[in-house]
């Protein structure tokens, strides 16, 4: 059933990694198959076996061919820096090639104390398992690089948190589990023979293109393009509302994706300053210092990879602050291109940032749903037959009753006509988001052994642009005893 695997980062130096054996659990149960992603990484899923996959789900026995190891990394955590993170309860059992030829890492998080636990339990609650399975697998219908879930397996023991809670494992599915931490590992100890085999690493595993480049400008253009997807990546969670609530360095992918879900969080009144995470008391993550923070994690990238850029540090610190400076120009780029397509701009006139920035000072005056506030456009771009159900949203609407007279003027401009218009809005604005308190709602039951609120929502969100009959109470925010201000961090 299994497919086979291509063992790669094992075959790194020795210390790259420290191999694990995931701990065995008490009564392992599968709780979620993702049979979609199953299918496209390979498996015989004619040959499948729930009781065989709950074993190798879980961690009771190793799929064949895995070798097993705890990946190591550092990070700065809040601004503080940790030289040495690693895996903690998560264990890489390797890649597959998957039948689209792309090679993708099979973790499993949640797989007991590995010699990166620093005094933790390296277990996983159930709550945080399931959540991150319902996000990032919403992420990814939604069309943003994010890991992905292929299994959740409750492990019939108990783990302690705020409170006993139910264990789980999940599989977890990436393009790579590399991070800036990664880099920062080797950087902080000056092995600049490990930072620069990690480099060629992941030049030939997601960056193939640069292979051909001469060495030391390969390695400065690595750093670009990984500032580039990165960019990419923010701006379209700023397109959706979502606050990762935890961007440290050993939290950002050298892939582009969304990795960690652990306080994550979608806004539904829009204030720039909205943060969910409890243990962000300082506002760091909040919405609207994302882009920030994620260009003083590529300034700690450049920093690790400073050796390679020019034997002469000088001119090393010179090429590597170039690049950094220009992450600005890179991520207002991609947040524009995200706008435009959400409020219906294919061309690009001089006046669209102000444009956009406009509205969302209608939506910030107005307290109004940012998720409500985007679909509901796609229907004003039909006419003002749809002004009404916009107006609804605000609670003060004279900024967007203002604002809707310039949009449509801007929209005249357009080659497309209105139907088009309308039509691509709706397919990058969705109708379904996992609101937070729908997903704790899930977790809830699920605690109780309950997993029908958590399967609803998971069918719901697979389909998020779709308007789906019988199911409009999961389109709306949470009414005020309904609110989940606070996330917290499985770990």
């Amino acid at each position: 059933m299994f497919p086979t695997f291509t063992l790669r980062y094992s075959k790194l130096p020795a210390h790259f990694f420290e191999p694990f054996t995931p701990v065995v659990v008490e009564k392992p149960a599968l709780i979620a198959f993702n049979q979609t992603l199953a299918e496209t990484l390979g498996f015989d899923l004619a040959a499948f076996d729930e009781r065989q996959a709950a074993d190798w789900f879980s961690g009771n026995e190793l799929p064949p061919g895995a070798e097993p190891v705890a990946q190591a990394y550092a990070g700065h955590q809040f601004g503080g820096f940790s030289p040495r993170l690693g895996d903690g309860r998560a264990v890489l059992l390797g890649e597959v090639t998957d039948r689209d030829g792309h090679l993708r890492d099979i973790q499993l998080k949640g797989a007991g104390r590995t010699p990166f636990s620093r005094g933790g339990d390296g277990r996983a609650p159930l709550g945080p398992v399931l959540r991150e399975y319902l996000v990032s697998e919403a992420m990814h219908a939604m069309g943003i690089p994010a890991t992905r879930a292929l299994a959740a397996v409750s492990t019939g023991e108990q783990v302690m948190r705020r409170m006993p809670e139910p264990g789980a494992v999940l599989t977890r599915v990436a393009s790579s589990h590399i991070r800036v931490g990664t880099f920062q590992y080797f950087g902080s100890r000056h092995d600049a023979e490990a930072v620069k085999t990690l480099a060629d690493h992941v030049i030939e595993r997601h960056y193939p293109a640069l292979a051909e480049t001469g060495e030391q400008n390969r390695y400065l253009a690595l750093l670009k393009a990984i500032q580039q997807r990165q960019a990419e990546l923010v701006a379209r969670w700023m397109g959706v509302g979502f606050i990762h609530g935890v961007m440290n360095t050993d939290n950002i992918s050298i892939a582009g994706e969304t990795i960690d879900f652990g306080p994550c969080a979608f806004m539904e009144r829009f204030d720039p300053k909205t943060v969910f995470s409890s243990i962000d008391t300082n506002g760091r993550y909040a919405y609207v210092n994302q882009p920030m923070i994620l260009q003083w994690n590529m300034a700690r990238l450049a920093e690790a990879m400073l050796p390679l850029f020019d034997s002469d540090e000088q001119q090393a610190i010179e090429r590597a602050t170039e690049v950094v400076q220009g992450f600005s120009e890179q991520y207002l780029e991609a947040w524009l291109g995200v706008m435009r397509q959400k409020l219906g701009l294919m061309q690009e006139e001089d006046g669209d940032q102000e444009l956009i920035e406009a509205l969302q000072e209608a939506m910030r005056a107005g307290r109004a749903d940012f998720t409500l506030t985007f679909r509901q456009l796609g229907e004003c771009a039909l006419g003002e037959a749809g002004d009404d159900a916009l107006l609804a949203l605000f609670e003060q609407d004279a900024d967007i009753r203002a604002w809707l007279p310039r949009w449509r003027e801007r929209l005249a401009r357009e080659t497309a006509g209105s139907d088009e218009i309308a039509q691509r809005m709706q397919a990058v604005n969705p109708l379904y988001i996992p609101r937070n308190h729908r997903v704790e709602q899930a977790l809830n039951a699920a605690a109780e052994g309950d997993f029908a609120p958590f399967e609803t929502l998971r069918e719901i969100l697979a389909h998020p642009f779709e308007a789906q009959p019988g199911r409009e109470a999961w389109t709306l925010p949470a009414s005020p005893d309904e609110g989940v201000f606070r996330t917290f961090c499985g770990t």
